[in-house]
């Protein structure tokens, strides 16, 4: 046996969020992301990883003892501009307009209900 799953990085972002089912529902409309392991704890998600191109995300519900943490999370995405369009389309609230800012990407932010901060990014230059 493997020691970590199969097509699993070694480091994945940990993500303790208000609503875990309405985040992934997020990321799978914005980012297309894809459902992989799912452990319901009655009405909450206690634990959830989803699939975001070649990275394994994981999160979960805050619960007594592991309160939701507002967190920031970049992804370089293929056209910065179309994410950005379909993340607003989806509920989310904007941060930052996609503009480039001399570092050789163009830039955008965006919140979601959850309270985790999306930083999408297109390399330009």
């Amino acid at each position: 046996m493997a020691w970590k799953p199969d097509g699993y990085t070694s480091v994945a972002p940990y993500l303790v969020v208000d609503g875990a089912q309405r985040t992934i529902d997020f990321l799978t409309v914005v980012f297309d992301a894809q459902p992989l392991r799912m452990h319901p704890m009655g009405e909450r998600l206690g634990h959830a990883e989803v699939r975001i191109d070649d990275t394994v995300l994981m999160l979960a519900d805050g619960m007594d003892g592991w309160p939701p943490v507002a967190s920031h999370v970049h992804l370089y995405v293929p056209d910065v501009d179309a994410k950005w369009s379909r993340a607003l389309a989806a509920g989310a609230t904007p941060v930052q307009a996609p503009q480039e800012k001399g570092d050789g990407d163009r830039r955008g932010g965006f919140r979601d209900a959850g309270g985790t901060t999306w930083w999408i990014s297109t390399q330009v230059a």
